[in-house]
Formats: structure tokens, C-alpha cells, sequence
């Protein structure tokens, strides 16, 4: 059903273009080495997806944490966290930025929020921003902070802000020469 691309096999090497008979098992060599390539597309297929990494209401950490995961924080934690799925429990907080694809919180977060899916329940306490692409917010959920739409929430914000240029500070030789001349036409009249 699928066909195997030779683009990131080796060539052969020079005087390997003939095809010799391997005589000790009847096959040509181009054969065996055409076997010996691993196929990386049914290895990766055969990963069962790892278990939810929980983090326990006794555990404080202080550092950023980063998964391709699910995560659950039930303790508290002073840095960035990124995964695929966050939790955080009712009794956890977290201080820093939360980057993920799914967003549950159920406890306390001071720091921004980004995910595609954003979800505060009820015993929610968020004070920061919350950039998503949907966002669920039930009733009694505390939010302090501003809500943004983006259709790529995970990647917002990550380029650095380019820093405006001041309408007093010229930017090109010519424009300080007009500059120049304007402030000696001023001084002139």
C-alpha cells in the first residue's frame, strides 16, 4: 500500500553499481542492503501513548516543566509549563505561563494561559491572560485579566516584540538630513 522513498537511503559507493551474488545466502548485495534500512513509520506507529504524569499536592517545583504528555498538577509549581493536556488541581497553583493544546483548571494560575481549548471550572482562579481558540468559563470561576482570540494560540506570543520606532528619532541618513534641515529652517525664521 505504501511505497518507500529512496531520498535519505545511501547511494552506492563507487565500483558497488554492479550487482554482485552474495554466495553464502543467494541474495544480491543491493538486496540485503535495501533490507537493512529500519522502518521508522511502523516503529512509531507501535508507541502506546504514556500515562499522565501526576504531580502530587505535596510536591512544590521550581523550574519550567515540558511534555508532549499529559500532565496533572495537584501541587504547586513556580515556572512555565508546556504539554498536549494540563490539569490543574483544585488545591494546585501554578506562577507562570501555561501553554497547551487542552487547558482544564481547577485551581489557581498567575501567569498567562494559552491553548486551544481552555476550560475554567468553577473553582477557578486565573489572574492573568488567556489567549485560546475556544474557551469554556463556568459560573463561579474568578478571572482577572484579558480575554484574546487567536486561531494559532500556541505560538502567540512566542516571536519577541519588534520595539516601535519613535517619531522623533530619525531612521535613515536621509531622513536626519530633512531632520536637520527643518530645525536650522526653524532657528533661520
Amino acid at each position: 500500500m505504501f511505497s518507500k522513498s529512496r531520498i535519505n537511503e545511501p547511494g552506492p559507493k563507487q565500483g558497488e553499481g554492479d550487482t554482485k551474488l552474495d554466495t553464502s545466502a543467494g541474495k544480491t548485495a543491493a538486496t540485503s542492503a535495501k533490507q537493512a534500512v529500519p522502518d521508522y513509520a511502523a516503529s512509531a506507529a507501535a508507541k502506546p501513548k504514556a500515562a499522565t504524569s501526576v504531580l502530587s499536592t505535596d510536591l512544590t517545583i521550581t523550574g519550567n516543566l515540558k511534555t508532549t504528555g499529559d500532565i496533572q498538577i495537584e501541587g504547586t509549581v513556580e515556572g512555565d509549563i508546556r504539554a498536549h493536556l494540563l490539569t490543574v488541581g483544585e488545591n494546585a497553583t501554578i506562577r507562570g505561563e501555561v501553554v497547551a493544546d487542552d487547558v482544564v483548571v481547577n485551581g489557581r494560575v498567575i501567569g498567562r494561559v494559552r491553548g486551544l481549548k481552555v476550560r475554567l471550572t468553577s473553582t477557578a482562579k486565573v489572574e492573568g491572560d488567556i489567549i485560546h481558540k475556544t474557551i469554556a468559563i463556568e459560573s463561579g470561576a474568578h478571572f482577572e485579566g484579558s480575554v484574546q482570540r487567536a486561531d494559532d494560540p500556541l505560538n502567540n506570543g512566542s516571536k519577541p516584540a519588534i520595539p516601535a520606532t519613535p517619531a522623533a528619532a530619525p531612521t535613515s541618513s536621509a531622513a536626519a538630513s530633512a531632520a536637520t534641515a527643518a530645525k536650522k529652517a526653524e532657528k533661520g525664521s
